[in-house]
């Protein structure tokens, strides 16, 4: 057997892992969103935003009277750069409308997307095929009954004991004479 060869000291150890190269511990990849994220930038710079930012908050860029009747369909910019043009579609004979307001539009596009960034709008007939349904309307809250309806109902179930039952009777026999007044 082989003498054993006798260990370095901490200070031969330090000088020795200083002149060889060792390799760099393994470090996990970054996530992909990370590596990404540089990426994605210069290309929104480049191309800034398109119709599906458009389409998301379109609503709120041109106002619900021109929601109701337009859809963002396509951006388009130029190979040279500059400003681009926005293609919507318009359901209907709407389509005249929505040409004299054209500048209103564009304006308000460039307000979202940055100045300069579509000059001119193209108009397409045809259905809408992202309808947003109108926000639900507040239901109107129901007259109360006159005062003479009113007593005669609580008259008529004064002889009910007070609780749940009598409260739900009331109630029912309010819907009831409100809807017998307004036919």
């Amino acid at each position: 057997m082989p003498p054993r060869r006798p260990l370095p000291t901490a200070a031969e150890a330090a000088a020795i892992l200083a002149h060889k190269r060792t390799r760099p511990q393994r470090r996990a990849a970054p996530p992909a969103g990370r590596a990404l994220n540089k990426m994605l930038k210069a290309l929104d710079e480049k191309f800034g935003q398109g119709p599906g930012a458009l389409q998301a908050r379109w609503r709120e860029i041109v106002g619900e009277d021109i929601a109701r009747r337009t859809e963002p369909v396509k951006l388009t910019k130029p190979r040279g750069g500059g400003p681009g043009s926005l293609e919507i579609r318009v359901a209907g004979a709407g389509a005249a409308l929505i040409q004299h307001q054209a500048t209103e539009i564009v304006s308000r596009v460039n307000l979202f997307l940055g100045e300069g960034a579509v000059n001119k709008l193209r108009i397409v007939q045809g259905p809408l095929r992202n309808l947003v349904p109108d926000p639900p309307k507040p239901r109107r809250k129901a007259p109360p009954l006159d005062a003479a309806q009113e007593a005669a109902l609580v008259e008529s179930l004064a002889q009910a004991p007070d609780g749940p039952l009598k409260a739900a009777l009331l109630s029912l026999g309010r819907g009831v004479l409100r809807d017998r007044r307004s036919r």
